[in-house]
């Protein structure tokens, strides 16, 4: 009698081991799901940073991924850096703020699988007037204010050339040019090199300055201001980023096909009246 109480007993903690293990393995399994943004992610989290890229996705995309059936969940970074870095880490599923060039910088710098999934809209940088308000009053020794981060700075110094300022070696890869790549300097102009977001503080203080598209919109510059915009190279244009082993999850290809769906494309036609956006190739309808 005492034996069989005694084998019941044993029975049943082994019973109840197997339960919560059993337990245990479908809760792992079930995060690993929504970790690893398989079908059953429904909740999305995207790193957003100022500017115009973050704000058009959260006014004209999100509430079209929302009729999807997904949950967006938003995390503010003050700098692209923190988000990627989030990312990374998978603290965060996506962003929208950085265009292919910085992205393929930070993965060598970081050692991240970092990838574009999409081409979305893009603000071009261009020139802007400082003490100057014209490209008809440029004169030798000018001071033009170019961004310091390399990407931005390769994009400046080609609107410099498609000014005819300046010539760029054509050995270099566009992309990568740097002020040691100018080959002529027609006109000697000084080039500053400035954080981004100083130089539409510093306008008072040089002749020119090139901003790229997001600067020009958390300054409240008017974009039509510009006086000559960027021919903007794929590398240039902006994309929806992921962890590359995300790129092909149901959540992400969700993302895409909002950007290319006839509802977003109706936003555009009605808020790019004065061609604000630059659309890329692929969205364009």
């Amino acid at each position: 009698m005492k034996k069989s109480k005694l084998f019941k007993r044993i029975v049943g903690f082994i019973s109840l081991g197997i339960f919560l293990t059993a337990c245990g393995n479908n809760q792992k399994a079930a995060d690993a799901t929504e970790n690893t943004g398989g079908e059953a992610k429904q909740t999305i989290t995207v790193g957003t940073s100022p500017g115009p890229y973050s704000e058009l996705f959260l006014t004209a995309v999100k509430p079209i991924l929302e009729k999807e059936g997904y949950q967006i969940k938003e995390v503010a970074f003050d700098a692209l850096l923190q988000a990627d870095v989030a990312l990374n880490d998978g603290d965060i599923d996506f962003n929208v703020d950085q265009h292919t060039a910085y992205l393929n910088n930070f993965n060598e710098n970081s050692d991240a699988n970092l990838k574009g999934i999409v081409s979305v809209p893009t603000v071009p940088a261009g020139i802007f007037g400082g003490r100057k308000q014209s490209l008809a009053e440029v004169e030798a020794g000018d001071v033009v204010a170019i961004p310091q981060d390399p990407s931005n700075m390769a994009r400046a110094l080609l609107i410099l050339q498609k000014a005819g300022w300046i010539t760029l070696d054509s050995a270099i890869e566009p992309i990568a040019a740097t002020p040691s790549n100018i080959v002529e300097n027609k006109l000697n102009l000084t080039i500053n090199e400035l954080d981004s977001a100083q130089i539409p503080r510093s306008l008072a203080d040089v002749d020119y300055a090139i901003i790229p598209g997001s600067i020009v919109y958390s300054a409240n510059i008017p974009a039509e201001k510009s006086l000559l915009s960027e021919d903007i190279l794929k590398n240039y244009e902006l994309v929806v980023t992921v962890d590359g082993k995300n790129a092909n999850t149901d959540w992400a290809k969700a993302i895409v096909a909002a950007y290319k769906s006839d509802a977003f494309a109706e936003y555009l036609a009605k808020e790019n009246t004065n061609n604000y956006w630059f659309i890329p190739e692929d969205l364009q309808k």
